[in-house]
C-alpha cells in the first residue's frame, strides 16, 4: 500500500507562483514580507511560517483555507464575518476573477490592505474613492458601491459611540445628502 505524503507548504507556494506567473516580489508585497523571505520559504532555508497573520495572508492570495498549511494553528478568538467583505468575495466569484488579478488592480501600497480586508483582518475602507476602485474592478453598479459606503459609514458612527437609531433624523439627513452627491457622479 502506497503512503500519501502531504505536499510541503513550500512546494504548494512555489507551484502557485508558477501557475499564476506571479513574481515573487509582487507576492511578497501582497503578503507584507520581504522578497528574500519569500525566496527563503520556497528554498526551505527558513521553516515555513507559523505566524497566523502571514499564513492567513498567503492563503487569502492563494484562495485557499489557511488550514491547508500544516503549520497553521487555528486562532483562539473568533473571526468576524463582515457582510461587505463577503459581498466583495461574491463579486470576485461572479466575475470569475482571481484574488491575484483583483489585487493587481490596486496600487502596490494598497494591495496588502486589500489582502487583510479579504481575510477579515481589516474592515472595508470608508474612503469612497477606494470603494469606487473596488467597485470598478468588480463591475459593481454604483448603487452597490454606495450601499457599501453607507453601511461602512454607519459602522464607523456606531463604533464611535453614536446611536444611529436615536439620532435617525440626523443620520438620515446626512445620508440623503451624501447619496445625492455620490450618485450624481460629481465625486
Amino acid at each position: 500500500m502506497k503512503q500519501i505524503v502531504p505536499e510541503k507548504s513550500s512546494e504548494k507556494l512555489s507551484k502557485f507562483l508558477q501557475k499564476n506567473s506571479l513574481h515573487k516580489r509582487d507576492f511578497a508585497e501582497m503578503i507584507g514580507v520581504t522578497l528574500s523571505y519569500v525566496y527563503n520559504l520556497i528554498d526551505e532555508t527558513v521553516p515555513f511560517s507559523t505566524r497566523g497573520t502571514t499564513l492567513e495572508r498567503i492563503a487569502a492570495v492563494m484562495e485557499i483555507s489557511p488550514e491547508e498549511f500544516g503549520e497553521y494553528r487555528i486562532p483562539q478568538e473568533p473571526i468576524l464575518v463582515d457582510e461587505l467583505t463577503e459581498m466583495i468575495k461574491d463579486y470576485l466569484h461572479e466575475n470569475k476573477m482571481t484574488v491575484v488579478s483583483f489585487l493587481k488592480a490596486f496600487p502596490r501600497k494598497k494591495r496588502l490592505d486589500m489582502v487583510d480586508v479579504l481575510r477579515g483582518a481589516l474592515p472595508v475602507p470608508l474612503d469612497y474613492k477606494e470603494l469606487k476602485l473596488i467597485g470598478k474592478t468588480l463591475n459593481m453598479p454604483d448603487e452597490e458601491v454606495y450601499y457599501m459606503w453607507e453601511t461602512r459609514f454607519k459602522q464607523v458612527l456606531e463604533s464611535s459611540g453614536m446611536n444611529i437609531y436615536q439620532n435617525s433624523g440626523l443620520t438620515d439627513a446626512m445620508l440623503a445628502c451624501a447619496r445625492r452627491y455620490i450618485l450624481s457622479g460629481k465625486n
